[in-house]
C-alpha cells in the first residue's frame, strides 16, 4: 500500500509542500530580525501591552525553548514564546508575539472556528493515526470472505482521517484570523510603524500562514487517496 506510486507521488507533493513554505517561514522571520522597530519594545512587552488594551488580565507570558515554538495554550491562558521572539526588538518578533496573542483575543472573544478546533482535536489525533490502518485493514478484509466488514472498516477508517483534515481545513482561517488581529493592534498602537517595519511583519505573518495551508492541501489529498483505495470514489483495485 505505502509502495503505491500514487502515495509516494502525495507524499513528495506533501514533502515539497511543507519545506517550501518552511524555507519562506525561515527565510521571512531572519529577515525581518534586521529590522529593528522604533518603538523599541520587545516580543514580550508586544504581548503584554496588547493583552492590556484588550483588557485581558488572565493571560501570562512565558519564555519557552525551541525555534519558533511560540503557541497559546488556551486550557491555562498561557501564552509560551520563543527565546528568539521573547528577547527580541524586531520586526519578526513583534509580528509572532502579536500573532499569539491574536489566539488569546480569539479565545476572549470566543471566535468559533478557534472552539471548533479545539474539539476536533482529539478526533483528529486518533483519525490521523488510526485511519489509514482502518483503511489498509479494510481492503485485505474486502478480498476474501469478510468484504462487507472490511467495506465498513475502510469506510470508518476515510471518515477517521477526514477529521483529521476538517482540522488542517478549520486551522487555516483560525492562524490568518490571529494575523490580522495582530497586525491591526500593532498599527493602532503604534508599535510598528508604516513601511519597512509593516511590511517585513506581514511577511513573516503571510509566511507563516502559508504553512498551515500546506498541510491543509497535504492533507486533502491523502484523504482523496484513501476514499479512492475504499472504494468511495471509484471502484477499488
Amino acid at each position: 500500500m505505502f509502495l503505491d506510486p500514487l502515495y509516494m507521488v502525495i507524499l513528495v507533493i506533501g514533502l515539497l509542500l511543507s519545506s517550501i513554505a518552511s524555507f519562506m517561514v525561515s527565510r521571512s522571520f531572519k529577515a525581518g530580525q534586521k529590522v529593528q522597530i522604533k518603538s523599541g519594545l520587545s516580543g514580550a512587552e508586544v504581548a503584554k501591552a496588547i493583552l492590556a488594551s484588550a483588557s485581558i488580565t488572565d493571560v501570562s507570558v512565558h519564555e519557552t525553548r525551541g525555534f519558533l515554538a511560540d503557541h497559546y495554550n488556551p486550557l491555562n491562558k498561557t501564552l509560551h514564546l520563543s527565546k528568539e521572539v521573547y528577547h527580541g526588538r524586531n520586526a519578526s518578533a513583534a509580528g509572532v508575539a502579536a500573532h499569539e496573542v491574536g489566539h488569546a483575543l480569539q479565545h476572549a472573544e470566543n471566535y468559533f472556528p478557534m472552539w471548533l478546533r479545539s474539539f476536533v482535536v482529539p478526533a483528529a489525533n486518533i483519525g490521523s493515526n488510526l485511519g489509514p490502518w482502518l483503511v489498509i485493514l479494510g481492503i485485505i478484509l474486502m478480498s476474501g470472505s469478510m468484504a462487507g466488514i472490511g467495506q465498513i472498516m475502510a469506510v470508518i477508517g476515510v471518515v477517521l482521517f477526514g477529521l483529521a483534515t476538517l482540522f488542517t481545513f478549520v486551522t487555516v482561517p483560525v492562524e490568518f484570523d490571529a494575523s490580522n488581529r495582530a497586525k491591526k493592534r500593532l498599527q493602532n498602537m503604534g508599535i510598528v510603524l508604516p513601511g519597512r517595519e509593516y511590511k517585513a511583519v506581514s511577511a513573516v505573518l503571510l509566511a507563516a500562514g502559508l504553512t498551515y495551508v500546506a498541510a491543509a492541501i497535504h492533507s486533502l489529498m491523502q484523504l482523496i487517496y484513501w476514499a479512492i483505495k475504499a472504494g468511495l470514489l471509484r471502484n477499488n483495485d
